[in-house]
């Protein structure tokens, strides 16, 4: 992976592997890895952002994996180094495809254009899928794009992290009568993913409603779409993720 070296230059830096990762976890800010990545040349090898971005474990460098480590932002420009299972796993879907209809009437001309995930979930969603599977036919979307989160605080096993305005990214977010679906699109074979990207927002939006939050990871494989919620069955409990229920399905009718 190209940034190993960057990486193990910052746990060299700052004698990290020192640390007892087991009483705390390890605080590294934005600043503390520019200051070790200074001398590469290479953007991969010293861009901030694309050094933290580890989002699935096979991401991560191979410092984090011989450790049993992974990354966590904390606030702007501030991050934890964490001992621990920070992923969770997307199982193939083995149930048989369902064929769906569409609710449209009519053929969108301008979903056949591109080749995108966010492409993929609106037409899902303009086709009533989403609604169908949250058995929800009251859900209009109202989330997208890049949010702060308030201060909140979890636990990762016995460690408890504190977190400040944390950007957030979801794909989609739909608001019904008595809940909220937050959901995680990708355009490719998936078979793991960081938690954080289900945990933050999930934590976010239950501070910002009463109303129940969902979790959804949307995949379009081929021509099927596939769908996994998942839960926390303790809301403060960054390990305690589970998957509900999951299911394939092939949109008929002015599809795709």
């Amino acid at each position: 992976m190209a940034n190993n070296e960057s990486w193990a230059k910052i746990f060299n830096d700052y004698d990290i592997l020192s640390h007892n990762f087991d009483e705390s976890p390890y605080e590294l800010s934005a600043q503390n890895i520019k200051t070790a990545c200074q001398n590469f040349t290479e953007v991969n090898k010293k861009e901030v952002r694309v050094l933290c971005k580890q989002d699935t474990r096979s991401d991560r460098p191979q410092v984090f994996i011989d450790n049993d480590l992974f990354l966590l932002p904390i606030k702007n420009g501030n991050y934890i180094i964490v001992k621990g299972e920070g992923y969770v796993d997307i199982p193939p879907i083995t149930s048989e495809i369902k064929e769906y209809n569409s609710k449209l009437d009519f053929k969108l001309d301008t979903s056949e254009i591109g080749n995108s995930e966010m492409q993929h979930l609106d037409f899902a969603y303009a086709s009533s899928l989403i609604r169908t599977f949250m058995n929800d036919e009251s859900l209009v979307l109202t989330i997208r794009g890049r949010k702060y989160t308030p201060a909140f605080s979890f636990n990762v096993g016995n460690q408890t992290i504190e977190t400040q305005s944390v950007q957030t990214e979801v794909d989609a977010g739909y608001e019904g009568r008595d809940k909220i679906v937050l959901i995680e699109a990708k355009n490719s074979t998936t078979n793991n993913t960081i938690i954080r990207q289900l945990f933050y927002p999930y934590k976010q939006w239950k501070l910002h409603t009463q109303k129940d939050v969902f979790l959804l990871f949307f995949e379009k494989r081929g021509e099927v779409f596939n769908i996994w919620q998942y839960g926390f069955t303790n809301e403060n409990d960054y390990n305690s993720i589970q998957l509900i229920k999951s299911e394939r399905y092939r949109i008929i009718g002015h599809n795709l």
